[in-house]
């Protein structure tokens, strides 16, 4: 068994959800491999190789900034060469879009937003929730291809820390760099905050918030615990805050360790993007609403009272 995992990296800075695809491979066993595809390996090869793993590292200015194209036809030469029985992706934005597009150049099978994987006797499967996580679906491949699979972030745990790591700096063939299109920036829509997929704690608002201009509740409650700043589809919809927040069915998917919900009734298009978190705390004044069906811990009043009181507790709690 041969595992490649693809790790992710913005602005030449290692993601955190790149060590998780790591931990998968190995939990199948057999060898595990990373490719490092950026403008500055810096530290970053070190970081991933100290897993254990062996680091296939390209470096190219026009790697900075992520860019589907070239970088497909760059691991397509590596997978061609390497020979991989299972290749894995973070279930991010980057993830999603390359792993496509890897797939389809491969002429191999793909598991999407994956949250588990398993040896049953010699085949991989994959475990993916679908119905809003009432259903989950076993995903085999029946191809001779390799089997393309991407994780929801936060779902699995990191790799630990293994010696026997190696670092290989490969050259790049210019030509597969070439495309029709060039990234030159990234500019981050959400000023720096934490990203809601990789976040260990989300705090949501809904449209139990009245109006915009209280959503600085919900963003000084995430502020004071370093938390990701999430949103219910009403109030994208309303235009009380950017797209960007959404959490849901056709907002993002959400693992993290905490997560309050504050002004949410909780409909299921919600529903579907956070009910995997691990702790859910729900903020309602309404006792009956559907959010308190799944919450590990419910806080039944008005959150401009509420909201408040929590941010001033754990700005004394936290220092």
């Amino acid at each position: 068994m041969k595992v490649l995992t693809i790790a992710e990296q913005k602005d030449n800075s290692l993601s955190n959800v790149s060590f998780e695809p790591i931990h998968a491979g190995r939990s199948l066993g057999g060898e595990v491999s990373t490719a490092l595809l950026c403008g500055d390996a810096g530290e970053m090869a070190s970081r991933l190789s100290s897993r254990g793993v062996k680091v296939f590292v390209y470096v190219h200015e026009d790697l900075k900034h992520f860019h589907d194209e070239p970088c497909a036809r760059i691991l397509k030469a590596l997978i061609d060469r390497e020979r991989p029985d299972v290749v894995i992706a973070s279930a991010t934005f980057y993830g999603k879009a390359l792993m496509a597009r890897l797939a389809a150049m491969c002429g191999g099978a793909m598991a999407s937003d994956c949250t588990g994987l398993s040896m049953e006797g010699d085949v991989v499967t994959a475990l993916r929730p679908a119905y809003g996580g009432n259903v989950f679906l076993k995903i085999q491949n029946n191809r001779h291809g390799p089997f393309f699979i991407t994780l929801r972030p936060k779902a699995l745990p990191e790799a630990a820390d293994e010696a026997g790591g190696e670092i290989i700096t490969e050259t790049i063939d210019e030509s597969l760099l070439t495309s029709n299109t060039k990234v030159t920036e990234r500019v981050s829509a959400s000023g720096g905050r934490v990203s809601l997929t990789e976040a260990d704690i989300i705090v949501s608002g809904g449209r139990g918030i009245r109006g915009s201009e209280n959503f600085k509740l919900i963003e000084e409650l995430a502020e004071t615990m370093g938390a990701a700043v999430g949103a219910s589809r009403a109030i994208v919809d309303a235009g009380w805050v950017e797209y960007l927040h959404q959490v849901g069915q056709t907002g993002k998917t959400v693992n993290p360790k905490l997560y309050f919900a504050i002004g949410i009734s909780g409909a299921i298009q919600h529903l579907v993007g956070m009910r995997s978190s691990k702790t859910i705390v729900a903020v309602n004044r309404d006792k009956d609403a559907p959010i308190f069906n799944i919450a590990n811990y419910g806080i039944v009043g008005n959150l401009f009272d509420v909201v408040p009181a929590l941010t001033r507790k754990f700005k004394e709690a936290l220092g």
